[in-house]
């Protein structure tokens, strides 16, 4: 038995092909568009967390870099010449403990070097 309609064999027609064609590329186009979101999003997150981390270490920055200090402290408190030098250097160390980078071991430390020297 025939189709009516010039017996192609069952092939769709062109307005068939055309159907055919724009729903594979619709579909191609969302899964695109799905892969692009979710790879800005993955892109964004590791930005919020490279943002964090980096902001976590600058908070952690000046808790740990007061620790070599101290001991560029005592180095830079070099024998007194006068009085007026060892005035000098007890204020310097005085500002390095309010300013929080000698704990006050430190700088009792240190004083009791520069005071006996």
């Amino acid at each position: 038995m025939r189709r009516m309609g010039g017996g192609r064999g069952g092939r769709p027609g062109l307005l068939g092909t055309v159907a055919r064609t724009a729903v594979i590329a619709g579909t191609a186009s969302a899964v695109s568009g799905n892969v692009q979101r979710g790879q800005a999003q993955r892109a964004q997150t590791e930005q919020e967390a490279a943002a964090y981390r980096q902001q976590q270490a600058a908070a952690a920055a000046p808790v740990a870099a007061p620790a070599p200090a101290p001991a560029a402290a005592p180095a830079a408190a070099a024998p007194a010449a006068s009085a007026g030098g060892l005035i000098e250097e007890l204020t310097k160390l005085a500002d390095l403990k309010n300013l929080g980078v000698l704990t006050d071991e430190e700088f009792a430390a240190a004083k009791a070097r520069i005071l006996q020297q």
